[in-house]
């Protein structure tokens, strides 16, 4: 039943509505003579619609099909026709030509969104409303149609609900009566929706009263029939208090149908049911159906059952929790084994080799470095999760597309080359003082900071698994997500643990000896090479003056932290204050950098000048297909390491050019490297919530392949062929 608080926020939303509703209503009368709505998308902070042809032109006596195209910022989403237990259907409003009639709204299959106990219906993301449009016959070739329609959108969040009232416009030329109008870009998209939206299929449904007031609604006919039953079930009422829609529907199917049990809304619960009419989903398809009091239809009892709760997008689900767990896991695994993480991997073989004479050292270093590398996670994925929640759109690496945080991390990865290298040493003072846990402070401080550092330069790379795991867990609960990420931590530190806490494998290392001064002067040149990457990343982000601004503080630290080496090997206290002037300036020099950050790139709307360029963005996309071609789309960045050995090792090979170039495919770049919001919503439309990213669109499909995340030249080259076909 619904409580008071639930009331009283569908009368304020009604108010909202209806205030928001005013201004239409006073204009509509002049709005036929004086369209001032304005043609292409329209947006507001929350959503982004536009209005669309199915054809380029319409053609008299026929009905053309115009939609609503809506795009829909992340963690928010508007409502079906039934939004359930709050909320508010989209309405349209249209200012047609004199003679054409807009029809109802052709509403796609809603998603379920579960929120604090309530069930909502609606959609996120991309979608688009359809809605046939009568053309007269006496329509005249060449004339041009003025369409526009007025879009009141409630778009909610968790935290709030905002009406957005959208002016949308669109021209399109009258056609010969006798030729057939070509296909917009939008075409397949809403000929996809039109397939798929629910429709009668001629099945009968009866309701009946059950025990304690529940509904059993029955439903039997073909289209149900078949070994391994219908599958996931579930019903949308289009009644917005017929039943109780966060209850779970669970039922039973057998050789004529399904049988589903519904607990009643705010409807009376006693004396017989009355008519329900909604949309039954199934495995097989979405239809309409009316289910009419009586006796209910036998054949719908069996050995199958159904149940809708594994069914429920967003809620708590254990059994999905635990496979992006495990994936996170096995990801966190192979990360050790990608590029990104090869400086790091030496230095920890070296620390355990020369722990290695004490287990008990050992332990202490391998527990360290475990806490390190989950409490960077956890601030990590707290941070990210933070800022999504307010709206930002990020994904996994986003803190390497500030400049400022890569020059950052690239002063560090300097200071632990000049350590490794003898420049100075860390601990030193302390362990002088004779105090025997103070002298034993460095060992595990750093262990715990080789863990922060391992993360820090982890977060380049994607491995196989990371990518779904990281997907799944940034549409879960907080506490959920959280363990996801911890899980991730947990792979990643697990060779190095497993290693320290075993004995026998410890007695399998080299003893320590005079090698390990020279690997350690070794382990230094990685980590050099690591900073000139990140000194070129952040040139390619924000150009030449800020790689100036960061060679700066890298000379600055560098003299420094050699300084401080001469104050440990005994020099005066002017070392320690020339130190101190040097790290002002190396700060100085970052700041001035920060306030140089990058613009976030405009998204091109000329989808055939980005097509020529090579650059992605929907509208190429969209262009490319409507020409027929395979497309091959690389969501990269040039702090991904994992992205840049794809692209020289398979992406640029003559095999895959040879292969583009016989299908008449199209290769575009989404570059990552600075943030751009179009790139991270695409990402996250495909469950990723980084790069690499690789999509291969074929020609009449509505949906990309998305390829591995570790390419070869043969593999691409084959999988563009087949697109081609």
């Amino acid at each position: 039943m619904p409580t008071l608080s639930l009331f009283l926020r569908r009368l304020l939303l009604a108010a909202l509505l209806a205030m928001s509703a005013v201004a239409p209503a006073q204009a509509q009368s002049g709005a036929q003579s004086s369209i001032a709505a304005r043609t292409g998308p329209a947006s507001t902070e929350r959503i982004t619609a536009e209005l669309v042809s199915m054809t380029a032109s319409a053609t008299p006596g026929s009905t053309l099909i115009l939609a609503v195209r809506q795009d829909i910022r992340p963690d928010w989403h508007t409502y079906w026709r039934n939004p359930g237990d709050s909320g508010g259907a989209t309405t349209l409003s249209w200012h047609l030509p004199e003679g054409l009639d807009a029809g109802d709204i052709v509403w796609p299959t809603p998603e379920r969104l579960p929120l604090s106990g309530l069930m909502n219906y609606g959609y996120e993301g991309v979608v688009y409303l359809p809605v046939p449009v009568a053309v007269p016959a006496d329509a005249v070739p060449g004339e041009m149609l003025d369409l526009s329609v007025t879009a009141l959108f409630l778009v909610c969040s968790a935290e709030m609900c905002v009406p957005d009232q959208l002016e949308l416009a669109l021209r399109l030329p009258v056609g010969a009566a006798d030729q057939r109008a070509l296909e917009t870009p939008h075409a397949d998209a809403m000929q996809a929706v039109l397939d798929s939206a629910p429709r009668p299929a001629g099945l009968e449904a009866r309701v009946a009263r059950g025990p304690g007031g529940a509904l059993t609604l029955a439903v039997t006919g073909d289209a149900l029939k078949g070994e391994g039953g219908p599958g996931p079930v579930y019903f949308y009422p289009f009644g917005t208090d017929v039943i109780d829609h966060a209850a779970p529907q669970t039922g039973t199917w057998g050789p004529e149908g399904l049988a589903l049990t519904l607990r009643p809304g705010s409807r009376p619960a006693d004396g017989p049911p009355e008519a329900i009419a909604g949309v039954l989903t199934t495995a097989r398809g979405a239809y309409e159906i009316i289910a009419r009091p009586g006796p209910l239809p036998d054949g719908t009892n069996g050995s199958g059952t159904l149940d809708s709760e594994a069914q429920t997008r967003g809620g708590f689900d254990l059994s999905a929790l635990l496979q992006a767990a495990l994936l996170a896991l096995a990801g966190g695994l192979i990360l050790n084994l990608m590029p990104c993480v090869f400086p790091i991997l030496a230095m920890k073989a070296a620390a355990l080799a020369r722990a290695a004479h004490d287990p008990r050292e050992a332990r202490r270093d391998g527990l360290a470095f475990l806490a390190g590398v989950l409490v960077t996670f956890l601030l990590l994925a707290g941070l990210m999760l933070g800022l999504r929640a307010t709206g930002e759109a990020i994904g996994w690496g986003f803190q390497l597309q500030s400049p400022v945080v890569v020059l950052s991390l690239a002063l560090l990865t300097l200071a632990v080359g000049l350590n490794l290298s003898g420049v100075y040493h860390i601990g030193q003072s302390l362990q002088g003082l004779g105090e025997v846990r103070l002298a034993r402070l460095p060992g595990g401080t750093g262990a715990f900071f080789t863990g922060v550092l391992a993360v820090a330069v982890a977060a380049p790379c994607t491995a196989p698994f990371m990518a779904a795991a990281l997907g799944a867990a940034l549409v879960m609960p907080w506490a959920a997500a959280l363990m996801v990420f911890l899980m991730l931590g947990l792979g990643l530190a697990l060779p190095f643990v497993a290693i320290s806490l075993s004995p026998p494998l410890l007695a399998r290392l080299p003893r320590p000896g005079p090698w390990m001064d020279r690997m350690k002067g070794l382990l230094a040149f990685p980590m050099y090479a690591t900073t000139l990457w990140l000194m070129w990343v952040a040139a390619r982000q924000a150009g030449s003056e800020v790689l100036a601004l960061g060679l700066l503080a890298g000379l600055m630290l560098a003299f420094a932290l050699w300084l401080w080496g001469t104050r440990q090997a005994g020099a005066g206290r002017w070392a320690v204050v020339l130190g101190l002037i040097s790290l002002l300036a190396a700060g100085a020099a970052l700041a001035v950098a920060a306030r140089m950050e990058p613009d976030v790139p405009a998204a091109s709307a000329d989808g055939t000048e980005a097509l020529a360029a090579g650059v992605w963005s929907s509208a190429a996309v969209e262009a490319a297909r409507a020409e027929g071609r395979p497309v091959l789309v690389n969501f990269t960045a040039d702090w991904c390491v994992t992205c840049k050995i794809n692209e020289r090792v398979a992406l640029s090979s003559a095999e895959v050019a040879k292969a583009l170039e016989e299908t008449r495919g199209v290769y575009l770049v989404g570059d990552w490297t600075v943030r751009d919001p179009a790139i991270t919503r695409e990402l996250e439309r495909h469950g990723r919530s980084g790069v690499p990213l690789y999509l291969l669109y074929a020609p009449g499909q509505a949906e990309p392949r998305v390829l591995p995340q570790l390419l070869t030249p043969g593999l691409v080259a084959e999988a563009v062929r087949d697109a081609g076909r």
